[in-house]
């Protein structure tokens, strides 16, 4: 199991990046730094999410496989306070969790915002 931090990448919004908006997740990684789904289907109660975006309040939820995407699924967190829903990863199960490497997230809004890999830690 893996701890990933993605902090938000340049954009209109943040010319600069910011680590003080973005996600935490576990979840576990194969020997290429992808979302193992077998693995992840055996301890998905261990996969936990966390949505930090600047002094507003953190999303607590989960990392999940979910019907639709690009190829019939796809990763979402999955926010459980207050029904907020969920975000997409965009083909987050064909990206590799490297440090440095970019992901993008479909917002709560709908809109696509790209994020750094900053760190990946064993759990």
């Amino acid at each position: 199991m893996m701890r990933v931090t993605l902090h938000a990448a340049r954009s209109r919004e943040f010319p600069d990046g910011s680590i003080r908006h973005g996600y935490e997740f576990i979840a576990p990684l194969d020997t290429d730094g992808r979302i193992d789904l077998e693995s992840w289907k055996e301890r998905r109660r261990e996969c936990f999410a966390l949505r930090f975006w600047g002094d507003e309040k953190r999303l607590k939820g989960v990392i999940a496989h979910v019907a639709g995407g690009p190829r019939g699924s796809s990763w979402a967190f999955e926010w459980d306070q207050g029904g907020e829903g969920e975000e997409q990863g965009y083909r987050f199960g064909e990206h590799a969790f490297a440090v440095g490497e970019y992901v993008s997230v479909r917002e709560l809004d709908g809109e696509l915002l790209t994020f750094r890999v900053a760190s990946v830690t064993p759990r």
